[in-house]
């Protein structure tokens, strides 16, 4: 796990350090974001919000599987030359999951990519979103997890 979190580290230093160009193709983007693979389907709001060239953060509330997650990510963005429209972004944080009885707290690694339609303020997201469960007495890593997201953009 150390290796993996050492290996997008250094991914994401040399994106920020050798990409010059406007990576935001919209400022806000507000819609439905989507959970899915191993476990519950999720299903809520979501908003991505970009506060610089390069950098989006991005926050969820999502449903399903008799849970209610609040999760928030800071990414890196950049736009992918000769592809008009479409940004790849890598980041994470943090993630709550609420449910009858109790908590879980995880963190969430991300890589994906961002698609603004050209003449139209919609965009597309999917990324992969792996999830590492901090507890009181164990961990768990699951790789298996994905999202996708509809936004509206202004």
């Amino acid at each position: 796990m150390k290796k993996l979190f050492t290996i997008l580290g250094c991914i994401a230093l040399f994106a920020l350090t050798t990409t010059t160009v406007k990576a935001q193709n919209y400022k806000t983007g507000l819609g439905l974001g989507i959970d899915f693979g191993d476990g519950a389907t999720l299903v809520g709001p979501s908003v991505r919000h970009h506060f610089s060239r390069k950098a989006a953060i991005q926050g969820e509330v999502l449903f399903g599987g008799n849970s209610t997650i609040i999760q928030g990510f800071l990414q890196y963005n950049s736009s992918i030359p000769g592809a008009k429209g479409l940004d790849w972004y890598l980041g994470g944080g943090p993630s709550v999951q609420l449910y009858d009885g109790g908590s879980s707290f995880y963190l969430v690694p991300m890589v994906g990519l961002d698609y603004k339609f050209s003449g139209a303020p919609l965009a597309l997201a999917l990324d992969w979103r792996p999830r590492l469960y901090l507890g009181d007495n164990d961990s768990d890593f699951n790789a298996g997890r994905f999202g996708l997201g509809f936004r509206y953009t202004f």
